[in-house]
């Protein structure tokens, strides 16, 4: 949706809002510690002050046991809009996307890549305009509370004044599966009102981010055909509730027969919640890049452990370098792949077991810079546990060794 990204590999489908976050890229886990401090973050949309103390919707679950992408479109599609962002430079441009109510004081969400513009040099830029369209036909302005560039999340707010509003409720991400049926609502190609149905393809996938260096590890696969302006808007699980905003599509030819990608509702919330409290959003940061560690891989380098996340680089001045981690000392070709030789083994967090890099990610981005994680390594046969002050999450991290 913005404006500088080829239709080669990822044409974006929509974008979104927990439990988790978007992170690193290639592996990486951490960033920068410029000195951090403890700081409060809402973790909900109660605790980050929205209007009256209420819920972001008192919208109910659709009543029955069965998938009706018709009952769903009927409950749901007032709460579905469409968002044109205007950036006044030389092109004058004018993007569109997709959102969706979630407040009845005019808090609206859709994909951050919709209302801002990534240009080739890497810098980001907001759009001077954003307009929401009803599926009456009418629009009004709409002001940017924040976005999230890691998460590609955005929130926007309108005058609830201005136009009735009907919030859709919001479900928990969590507890979605592979199989389960799914409706995606937006305005693919502008057209709005629209609905395509599928099912979940698979959880937990890792994506790399339309307008960050860092990856979301927990997207949700759908096979529901999304396409240029579904950016943005809601993803349905079968009684109405939002359980994902629908960001990309991986497709060779940019069309909506490839893979498309939902930010999981749950990462959305906690975005959504610091954006409304602060206007912006923080994530811890460690300070490595992992690799997945498997049985295969662990016979051949000869580790006492079966699964977990081998740490390649430490990043210098990190909280993971100040707590002494050490990374690998080479590389080597194993079973076609590009692995790291000796390392530390992360093999848990807080006494939670790590079986993958993507885990690593995972146990970092739950917690806030300034926390403390407990991390159990595997260092020359001999397991030992290692307490890091996790520091905040920079803009731009060294990729390079």
């Amino acid at each position: 949706m913005s404006r500088g990204w080829t239709i080669a590999a990822v044409a974006l489908v929509a974008a979104v809002l927990g439990g988790v976050v978007s992170l690193f890229a290639a592996d990486v886990t951490g960033l920068t510690d410029e000195g951090t401090s403890t700081v409060y973050v809402p973790t909900n949309e109660v605790a980050a002050g929205v209007p009256g103390n209420e819920p972001v919707s008192r919208a109910q679950p659709l009543i029955g046991n069965g998938f009706s992408p018709r009952q769903i479109y009927a409950a749901r599609s007032r709460g579905v809009v469409t968002v044109f962002a205007v950036y006044e430079d030389a092109d004058a441009q004018e993007s569109q996307g997709s959102g969706f109510v979630v407040s009845n004081n005019g808090y609206i969400l859709t994909s951050a890549h919709v209302v801002t513009d990534l240009s080739a040099s890497g810098k980001t830029t907001e759009a001077n305009k954003i307009y929401i369209a009803f599926r009456d036909g009418d629009r009004i302005e709409a002001d940017l509370v924040g976005w999230d560039g890691y998460d590609d999340v955005a929130v926007l707010r309108v005058d609830s004044k201005a136009h009735a509003l009907e919030p859709v409720p919001l479900g928990d991400s969590s507890r979605v599966r592979a199989g389960d049926p799914v409706a995606a609502m937006g305005s693919p190609f502008g057209n709005e009102d629209s609905i395509a149905v599928g099912v979940v393809s698979a959880i937990r996938r890792s994506i790399d981010s339309l307008i960050s260096v860092y990856r979301v590890v927990d997207a949700i696969q759908i096979d529901a055909p999304i396409t240029h302006g579904n950016s943005g808007g809601p993803l349905f699980d079968s009684k109405g509730r939002v359980i994902g905003i629908n960001a990309q599509i991986r497709s060779d030819s940019g069309s909506a027969e490839g893979v498309g990608f939902a930010i999981p509702i749950n990462a959305a919330k906690r975005s959504m919640a610091q954006l409304i409290s602060t206007g912006q959003v923080v994530y811890a940061y460690l300070g490595v890049t992992t690799e997945t560690l498997t049985p295969t891989l662990a016979r051949h380098l000869r580790y006492s452990a079966n699964r977990g996340a081998i740490v390649g680089v430490v990043r210098d001045d990190s909280p993971a370098a100040k707590a002494g981690l050490e990374g690998g000392d080479g590389r080597e070709t194993f079973n076609g792949l590009e692995v790291t030789q000796g390392g530390d083994v992360i093999l848990a967090a807080d006494g939670q077991p790590v079986l993958s890099a993507d885990d690593v990610v995972r146990a970092v981005s739950e917690r806030l810079p300034g926390q403390t994680i407990a991390l159990t390594i595997l260092r020359d046969g001999e397991r030992k546990v290692v307490r890091i002050r996790l520091g905040a999450r920079p803009v731009s991290p060294e990729t390079s060794p």
